[in-house]
């Protein structure tokens, strides 16, 4: 039973904005009851303010609490497994209790607490009252009568210093009244006026010939349009089509003819998107082998929510693994396979599962890049089930479908990072595509967690499976398969589809791409979105080959430009082909930095203390932008500490590839995918349908089109510089950067010839250091030699997965003061380690970070490295201007 009455108290997450790691007791007043996830008003201080039941008690944590003073809604608003989670997210991650809480909340249910004042002097009384000139001020503008918002009075009182303090001064004497309240919900529930026929056709027309006669014509041509359309129309249809508003209907209304009713009107992101349902492909031998273990996961947890236990062993994984957690509840699988290999179609089958057991499932992508085609992946086999949550979707397109959710309305979520704690009721399954991402850790705000982690820990809370896929697994992740933690499922061969030649009808003689099976989206489904026949699918261990192109012997030959010889060859013939090309490069603009060729003088972000990338605009209006805070300038025409006049582009961005492109290969059509680009609403879908019809030869993008899309025209992949982020300060830049390489590499040639022979393929990546051993087990297609030498590095080096990292980075305007107190900081820590005794810690810096200021504030950061960081930072208190990332994605 969740609703106790004996209990008199609660224990409440407030809504404080206050980074607060407890809860609040609070009495329950005569004839309320509350249940753990109820949403309440508290009254907190003098301000009167929204919180969370974390727990119903018989005896506060604190003495004499405050009743709360009133509930929230009905209905419980937090489950109580999220409730949990959210108590696991603050403890693990040292975060504020209300800002976990908050991951699991409906869109616009937070509201800002508002301060109010209102004047308790008539004008008279001002004149015969001593006040300060600014007291005075602010007293004149508030007998205008009625109540003011702080902020509102703020804002007309702009040209009046310490009007802040004047109100408190003011509310200290008795002169004015401060009340509090919270601010209107920034989001509800869409309502429209709809206008039904209810009464009989025969009997409406009847009516409309009546109206006709009477010359009231508008009113018979409604009920006409109400007759033709067959169903309810909204009130605002009407009145365009028909000229009659909702008061000019009232005589149909008293003549029983039509009712005027408010309905709920649900704003859906996938709106006019057309999803024919598709049959589910033959799974390879692989495949199967794949999706056996993680069925019977599925079927054991199943029968464990329903009091069973399976008569059947868990199968072991590589080298007897099972993966089972400690507590006997449902698997996490790391589904490592090779970029093509179908991984996709796993997740599927595993999916139908789940809804024949009875349950639903969340389905993660590290970018919203992908979700357009991964909901069409979805919702072909699902049609009308699948729901979307991620920040590209407004503000009313998020509360509907998170409460759709909640209402049991969709199989599957498919989103963003976030989307894990989506109220997917009955939960079964969890995936995490592209698990590697590091988008898949919060930076900022707090807290910053990971969502693997949280899926980890809510896959325990709810019994689901979890599954991992990867064709470049974290290395922690597969660390932790092979220690038999995950079980680890692989899958060799790529699963490619057979395509035929046909003749292209706007190039004679070419070739046009015919794209069908499993990667592609299922059965006879074409790269123009054309249907055809059933698929014919093979597969095999084939992958493109990688050609690595030393830029340094290119220098020595006499190529000055941005392309090898072998790629421009490359890109030559895959245009005589007919056949599509992607270009990586993973920095933003037309160049890295300006620099002055007389002093060597670099414009740098003044907030940030970063060179300012150099974007070039074809219609003018060139700019220089901070990559980090997006302030822009314009570029200098001279230098302003030598006035020389040669301040020229230095580095190499997706804008000047592009250019180079259009200059090399005249009457290439080119696509630019970066975040320059992809701005506006559904900017991504947009920019892959383009490219996926036929629309450009020539793709050139960032690490967007590195993550996990399907281009099955795409025959040739051209790396610009492999080097860019490999150099970075981090002890993670050279997996991101095998990753990358590997994940860019594996969109080459995903397509069969029709004599099951593989397409075309092939990858050319150029770099000045062609020996990292992360380009050389990337153009080998080897994850195998990558993890083993990064491993061993990472145990040497004492980098996890063999400890743990917390990052604590304090910010400040002045740079002294802020490497005063980072060093405060690390003598505290160490004489805190040393006092306690505990094992294995190491306090690290202080030093500047890779970027040393941003926002304007100069930046210190500390390291912790331990076993178990939260032993040591737990009771730290943080002084304002630190922050606190536990398992940081990056030290640089």
């Amino acid at each position: 039973m969740r609703y106790l009455e004996q209990m008199a108290f609660v224990e409440v997450a407030v809504n404080s904005g206050l980074p607060h790691r407890q809860t609040f007791s609070y009495a329950l007043p005569e004839g309320m009851t509350l249940g753990v996830g109820d949403g309440v008003f508290v009254p907190f201080g003098r301000r009167m303010l929204q919180g969370i039941v974390m727990q119903v008690v018989e005896v506060p944590a604190f003495a004499d609490p405050k009743p709360v003073d009133a509930k929230i809604s009905d209905r419980p608003v937090v489950s109580p497994e999220r409730i949990e989670l959210a108590r696991w997210l603050a403890d693990y991650y040292l975060a504020p209790l209300f800002s976990t809480v908050a991951l699991m909340l409906p869109p616009g249910f937070e509201r800002r607490p508002l301060t109010y004042y209102e004047s308790l002097v008539g004008a008279d009384e001002i004149d015969v009252t001593p006040l300060p000139p600014r007291q005075r001020g602010v007293l004149e503008y508030l007998t205008g009568g009625g109540r003011h918002e702080a902020k509102e009075i703020e804002r007309d009182l702009s040209n009046l210093k310490g009007v802040a303090t004047a109100l408190s001064q003011l509310a200290q004497r008795g002169l004015v009244q401060r009340s509090y309240r919270l601010a209107r919900p920034s989001v509800q529930a869409k309502h429209m006026r709809y206008v039904h026929l209810v009464a009989a056709r025969e009997v409406a027309a009847e009516a409309a010939d009546a109206l006709d006669e009477q010359r009231k014509s508008r009113l018979a041509k409604a009920l006409r349009l109400l007759i033709d359309e067959g169903g309810p129309m909204t009130a605002a249809e009407l009145r365009v089509r028909a000229g009659t508003g909702l008061p000019a209907l009232r005589p149909l209304v008293e003549d029983g003819l039509v009712e005027i009713r408010e309905e709920a009107v649900e704003r859906d992101p996938l709106a006019g998107r057309r999803y024919e349902a598709r049959p589910a492909p033959p799974l390879t031998p692989e495949q199967a082998s794949a999706f056996e273990p993680i069925e019977t996961a599925l079927v054991d947890a199943g029968m464990r929510a329903y009091g069973h236990t399976s008569m059947e062993a868990p199968r072991p994984g590589i080298g007897g693994q099972t993966g089972t957690r400690a507590n006997g509840q449902a698997q996490t699988f790391l589904l490592h396979g090779v970029t093509g290999s179908g991984k996709t179609e796993v997740y599927l089958r595993a999916l139908e599962k789940t809804v024949a057991l009875g349950k639903r499932g969340i389905v993660l992508v590290p970018e919203i890049a992908l979700t357009p085609q991964t909901v069409r992946r979805f919702a072909e086999r699902f049609p009308g089930q699948v729901a979307v949550l991620h920040s590209g979707l407004s503000l009313g397109e998020l509360f509907d479908q998170w409460h759709g959710i909640r209402e049991g309305r969709y199989t599957v979520v498919v989103g963003s990072r976030s989307a894990v704690f989506a109220p997917q009721p009955d939960l079964g399954l969890i995936v995490i595509d592209e698990e590697h991402e590091w988008t898949y850790k919060q930076q900022d705000p707090a807290p910053r967690y990971h969502a693997r982690s949280a899926a980890e820990r809510l896959a325990e809370l709810t019994g689901a499976v979890l599954v991992l896929g990867s064709a470049t697994p974290d290395v922690e992740s597969y660390q932790r398969a092979l220690m038999g933690r995950y079980r680890l499922l692989e899958l060799h061969e790529r699963v490619r589809p057979v395509v035929q030649a046909t003749p292209s009808p706007s190039t004679p003689g070419q070739t046009g791409i015919r794209a069908y099976g499993q990667e592609d989206g299922g059965a006879g489904k074409r790269a123009n979105g054309q249907t055809g026949n059933a698929p014919t699918v093979v597969s095999s261990t084939w992958l493109p080959p990688v050609d690595v192109v030393d830029m340094r012997e290119e220098l020595k030959g006499g190529n000055r430009t941005i392309f090898s010889r072998a790629l421009q060859l490359a890109i030559f013939q895959a245009l005589e082909r007919g056949e599509q090309t992607i270009l990586f490069l993973n920095r933003r603009g037309t160049a890295g930095f300006l620099q002055c060729r007389d002093c060597g003088f670099v414009p740098q972000c003044s907030a940030c203390a970063i060179a300012l990338s150099y974007h070039r605009s074809n219609g003018g209006g060139d700019r220089l932008m901070c990559h980090q805070c997006n302030r822009t300038r314009r570029p200098l025409e001279r230098c302003p500490t030598c006035g020389g006049g040669r301040l020229r582009p230095m580095g190499l961005g997706v804008e000047a590839v592009e250019a180079s492109v259009h200059e090399t290969f005249p009457g290439a059509r080119t696509l630019r995918w970066d975040r320059d680009v992809t701005q506006g609403r559904n900017a991504h879908e947009l920019i892959l349908s383009s490219f996926l019809e036929g629309n450009a030869d020539v793709l050139i993008g960032t690490q967007m089109v590195a993550k996990g899309l399907d281009l099955p025209s795409v025959t040739l992949v051209g790396v610009i510089s492999a080097d860019i982020g490999l150099h970075v300060p981090d002890f993670r830049s050279a997996e991101r950067t095998f990753q990358l390489l590997t994940q860019v590499a594996g969109r080459a040639g995903r397509t069969s010839a029709g004599d099951g022979g593989p397409q075309s393929g092939r990858v050319v990546i150029q770099t000045y250091t062609p020996e990292n051993y992360a380009i050389v087990a990337a153009a080998q297609h080897d994850y195998a030699s990558f993890f083993a030498m990064e491993v061993e590095l990472r145990r040497e080096e004492a980098y996890p997965p063999f400890v743990r990292l917390a990052r604590l980075v304090y910010s400040h305007a002045s740079p002294e003061r802020a490497e005063r107190e980072a060093l405060r900081m690390v003598t505290e820590l160490k004489s805190d380690a040393t006092k306690r005794g505990l094992p294995g810690v190491e306090v690290l810096g202080p030093a500047p970070p890779h970027i040393p200021k941003w926002h304007g504030r100069f930046r210190q950061q500390v390291t912790v490295r331990s076993p178990e960081p939260v032993e040591l930072l737990g009771e730290l208190s943080l002084p304002e201007g630190w922050i606190l990332d536990i398992d940081p994605a990056s030290l640089a």
